[in-house]
């Protein structure tokens, strides 16, 4: 499995980027998918994550109502939409794929991950 991650850049804050992720190797539209992030010197943390239809979604609190995860299975995409952008949303952006169908939290469901994006939001 290959994971693909763009769309990372220097943005100001307030503004938007939307991350995307192309995934290969197996079959896109039967396992979950997931957004993290790290920065230097902290753990990777759960951002956002989907189930394999898009039917359920789930979020750190901290992004709630800004950030959008979503899916294209007919292109074997999953997307970060990310508005209001704060300094403290910069980190290097991993996507990765479950090892089951749903939306889950725990780094530990992930067994692929992409090579990370980095995003940075200047004040």
């Amino acid at each position: 499995v290959q994971l693909q991650a763009s769309g990372g850049g220097l943005v100001q804050a307030g503004g938007s980027l939307r991350l995307s992720c192309v995934a290969s190797g197996r079959t896109f539209n039967s396992y979950g998918m997931g957004w993290f992030r790290q920065v230097p010197g902290k753990e990777r943390e759960f951002v956002a994550g989907i189930s394999w239809n898009g039917g359920n979604t789930d979020y750190t609190d901290s992004v709630k109502g800004r950030f959008t995860i979503s899916r294209d299975n007919t292109k074997n995409t999953v997307y970060l939409q990310m508005n209001s952008l704060k300094p403290e949303d910069t980190a290097v952006y991993y996507c990765a794929q479950a090892a089951g169908g749903r939306a889950y939290r725990s780094r530990w469901n992930y067994d692929y991950w992409g090579q990370g994006t980095l995003v940075t939001v200047s004040s």
